[in-house]
Order: C-alpha cells, then structure tokens, then sequence
C-alpha cells in the first residue's frame, strides 16, 4: 500500500454518531425516533476547523494525494483536463474544480475523502456527469458549489453478470449495460439516455423505459458498496445496514456516501416492441385525455410517454406518444388501438417495430449528444381537469415563443404498474401511487444566456403547481427547489436523519438538498 494512504475499514455501523443533545447516537437510535416528517431539513457544510498540530492520517496534498491512488488526479494543465472536467451539459463548461480524482477503487475514494479533511477542499461527487443543476462539476458558474476536488466514479464501469443478477460500477453508462445483459439474455429496466452513468439514475430513483413492468431502477438494486464521509467501507443491502441501503434507493446522488459498486436483481430479456404515434397538434388536449386515463392504468407490460414540444427544430407544436411493450403483439396491439380510438383523433403516423430487447434498448437511445438545456419537474398525481389540460398544453406550445428555444416543451412518463407495488415508505423515492413523473425542458444553442431558458421552464412547472403540487423528481433536480420535501415527501425526515448520521459534517452537501 502506497505511503500516505488511509487504511480502508470495513464495516456493518458506520463510525460516527450523530450528536442529539450531547448523546451519540446509532443508526438505529436515530431512524427509531424517526415519526415522521419534520419542517424541510437541510444540510450545510460545516467551517472547517482549525487545524491541530497533530500528523493527518492519508495524503495532506496534492502530491500525496496522487501518490496514495491508483486512479487518476487531475488538475488544470493536466493531459485530459479540459475532457474530465465538463459535463454533458455544455451550459457548465466553465468549470473550473479544484482538481478531479477519477477513482480506481474504493480505497481512492477513501484517500480522497481523507485529503479533503486534512487539507478542508470541498468535495463534490460525480458518477455519469449528468447532474441536472451542475453540482457534479464541482465550480461552475450558477450552480452555489465552491471550487471542488470531484470525486468521480467515472471510471468504474465494470460490469460482471452472474446468473440473475449483475454488478455494475456506477460510471457504467446505460448503453453498455444494455449490450453486455443482453448478450447474457438478461435485462433490467433503466433509463433512454445511453450515456447516463447507472449510479446516478438509480440513487435518484430511475424511471425507465420499463419501469412499469421492471420497477424503478434502484427497485431492482439487491446491494451496494458505499463509502461514507469518514472513510468507512460499507456493504450494503436490505439486511445489512439497511438504512443506508434504503437512502440508496431513490434518496438521490451524494446524499449518504459514494457509492462504488451497485448489485442489480436481473430478469430473462424480453422481446420489446416499440411504438411511436404521432397526432396533429390540433388534437393535443384530446390526446393529453386519453393518455392520462390510459397510459398510467394499461397492462404493466406498457410503457410510454406523451411528448409536446415546440421550437425552432418544429415548424409547428408536436405531440407524440411513443412506448414500449414486452409481451405478445396482440395485447399491444388491443391496448394501443383503444387508447387511440379514446383520442377520437386518427393519428398522423403510428409506428411499431418488434425488436429484442439490446436491439430495442439501442434504438431508444440513439446517438446522444451534448447539448445545452433548462430543466424541471414535476410529479403528475392526480389527473388533469379540461381547464388544466388546457394550461399544460398552451404552455408546451409556449416553448415556440421564447427566443431561442430549439426543442422545449414537456414529457410525461407513465409510471403505475409495478411501481405502485411498493409503498412509499419502503424507499426513499416516495411518488408510488403518481400516474407520472413530468419534465419541462428547454433546449438552446451552446454559449446563449441560460436565464430566460431557466424562466420558461420554470415558469411552466408554476404554471402546473395549482394542479400536481409541488412535487419533484429527484434526478431531475433544480436549484431554483429549495425545500427537498418537494423530492423526498414523507421520506424527507428520515432521509435527513440517515444523511446526518453518516455525514455529520456535511461533506458531500448540495444546496438545497437533505
């Protein structure tokens, strides 16, 4: 072992307890006092301490630092810096992190939290480079985060499938964990995007493509290894330190730890038919009808989301449901048939290809791109009234109206199916019984202003509050949410009090987070 290197401990508690009233107490102590909810928790970095003349255990600089791994440090002029330290929206490329350890394993992970003690750097953490606010480049401009040491995972994108089960590093990026299950014929249910990091999608919760036959992403997740603020390395599971492994299922990216591997309950890969309808804008609000009432009902075989969008990419406002199915052709075929005989509309197209299910996954994803966008959400409880449904469609057609907006508009995903199977305690993503989660996207050109972006779809998600509440998706995050209720509901308390627990210090916090 390298000089300077903490030694990693493994353990089932973690090491510190949380300070109540000059008592430490346990995990345990902590989640039995748990009754529920308390006002909008949130966590703040600690001032770092002076430092005592004492000798620091692991690396006390960044030469040190780059001695104690077996990843990667790297700093501004380093070869490759200018790459690692964007992420895949262009609108954070002036990030300008402190450094960025791209960890090999999870003893880097652990000097790397040993450096930013003895040396007081900010931390920020960083899986697939995907974060919605930009927190994971650890400085850039807009995003409230301090220039940073990025912590990211990047690097660890094993994956090892083993019967019916697969364990994946969490920088493994979508497309090549579809490619490789499906060469073993086995299959999870995730998300579109192929280079999403699969660590960030199933911290956050993760609705998928089939979530409504698979379950969200971190349903599917059987245990974790995650290394906590003070350097200890945990294993863990629904029976071995459960509470970190139910913060680890939905309670999104960061909360709790760094997490360094992920194992995945797979299924047999199912045949996946894909389907695309397209309907003249005229019949938006008709569609929006029908497929509320359809889409988060239907046999939990479907999936599919209803799309509006505008912008300089339309000539005119679209709207297409496009989905999935993984069972024989004729239960797809009655299902989507009577949701669109309930539009009343004859569609413009209607589209339907029977593929396997790494041929399908492929298709979904496509040839990502970077590209610079404004997001938020929402999460669609309740069904809409004529009047609402008339707002969210005057709304998406909005999107054609703001200077600048090549693509904008909203997506509504189905959830329901399996996903309510689980109650809204069990994990940290609490919006089991919701038809769907929502999001508002702008999309616009690399460099341009991001501020009226950011208005609109703000604006739109205000617009929809009278009708869904207040309500978020995690993994579609936004600084402008500033009471983490909005995300984890009724779990906002406990989620707090694990996160406390296993970061007392608040390394790994995020503005406006547990």
């Amino acid at each position: 072992m390298t000089e300077g290197r903490s030694t990693t401990t493994r353990s089932t508690t973690t090491r510190r307890g949380l300070i109540a009233g000059g008592v430490g107490l346990g995990l345990a102590g902590v989640l039995a006092a748990c009754t529920g909810p308390s006002p909008s928790p949130t966590r703040t970095r600690t001032p770092s301490p002076t430092p005592t003349p004492s000798s620091p255990q692991g690396p006390d600089s960044w030469d040190a630092l780059a001695a104690a791994v077996s990843g990667t440090l790297l700093r501004s002029g380093s070869t490759g810096w200018d790459g690692a330290r964007v992420l895949e929206n262009p609108r954070y490329d002036d990030a300008d992190p402190q450094g960025i350890l791209r960890v090999a394993n999870s003893d880097d992970v652990v000097a790397g939290l040993a450096f930013a003690r003895n040396t007081h750097t900010p931390v920020a953490l960083r899986a697939g480079g995907h974060s919605y606010t930009g927190w994971s480049a650890g400085g850039a401009s807009g995003t409230d985060v301090p220039r940073s040491l990025v912590i990211s995972t990047q690097a660890l994108d094993g994956i090892d499938v083993s019967g019916d089960s697969v364990t994946i590093g969490p920088g493994a990026q979508l497309g090549d964990v579809y490619a490789a299950l499906a060469k073993a014929g086995r299959a999870i249910g995730a998300g579109s995007c192929p280079t999403v990091g699969i660590g960030g999608l199933t911290l956050g919760g993760g609705v998928g493509v089939l979530v409504r036959s698979f379950g969200l992403t971190c349903d599917q997740l059987t245990g974790a290894t995650v290394v906590t603020a003070d350097g200890a390395v945990h294993e863990v599971s629904a029976t071995r330190e459960p509470d970190l492994f139910w913060a680890c299922r939905g309670g999104g990216g960061g909360t709790v730890g760094v997490v360094t591997s992920m194992t995945f309950r797979t299924q047999a890969a199912p045949p996946v038919l894909l389907f695309s309808i397209v309907f003249p804008w005229s019949a938006a609000r008709d569609v929006v009808r029908a497929w509320q009432d359809w889409a988060p009902k239907a046999d939990p075989k479907l999936w599919s989301t209803l799309k509006l969008l505008a912008g300089s990419r339309h000539s005119a406002p679209t709207v297409t449901v496009t989905g999935t199915w993984t069972g024989e052709k004729s239960g797809a075929d009655t299902s989507v048939d009577g949701f669109i005989q309930a539009t009343g509309v004859t569609p413009t197209t209607h589209t339907a290809t029977e593929l396997t299910y790494g041929q399908a996954m492929a298709q979904l994803g496509g040839k990502a791109q970077r590209v610079s966008q404004a997001a938020t959400s929402s999460i669609g409880t309740a069904a809409l009234t004529d009047a609402q449904i008339d707002v969210l469609v005057q709304q998406a057609a909005g999107a054609g109206e703001v200077s600048g907006v090549l693509e904008g508009g909203v997506a509504l995903d189905a959830l329901g199916g399996v996903v309510a199977d689980v109650g809204r305690t069990d994990s940290a993503f609490p919006w089991r019984s919701a038809l769907c989660t929502v999001q508002y996207t702008a999309v616009f050109r690399n460099g341009a202003d991001p501020a009226p972006f950011d208005q609109y779809v703000r604006g739109f998600r205000k617009a929809m509050t009278p009708a869904w509440g207040d309500g978020a998706y995690a993994n579609y995050c936004d600084a402008a949410i500033t009471d983490p209720a909005a995300y984890f509901d009724v779990n906002t308390s406990r989620l707090h009090r694990i996160a406390e627990q296993a970061d007392p210090d608040g390394r790994f916090a995020q503005p406006n987070w547990v």
